[in-house]
């Protein structure tokens, strides 16, 4: 338990900012499964549909600071290269 007054008030904001954190990588990991199961599926068209959805909320975990700059485009190219690997060329 916090002693003083600002240790209080830092631990409730370490709370709040871990609920943050979680819920924004929970949404990202959601997206990015909903490319995957595409993926799995087959589905071309939805496959680019879940890409073009999932690439916005993977940015927005990076800009909040929930995960690192490098990790979410390490994500993006990464999804974008099976994407596109399972789409026929031309």
């Amino acid at each position: 338990m916090a002693n003083h007054k600002s240790a209080a008030k830092r631990d409730r904001q370490a709370k709040m900012s871990r609920l943050r954190n979680r819920m924004n990588k929970s949404a990202m990991k959601t997206a990015v499964r909903q490319v995957e199961e595409a993926l799995v599926a087959g589905s071309d068209e939805q496959a680019k549909a879940a890409l073009k959805a999932a690439i916005p909320v993977i940015c927005k975990t990076s800009t909040k600071g929930t995960i690192l700059k490098k990790t979410a485009a390490r994500k993006v190219s990464r999804l974008t290269k099976r994407v596109n690997k399972m789409l026929p060329l031309g």
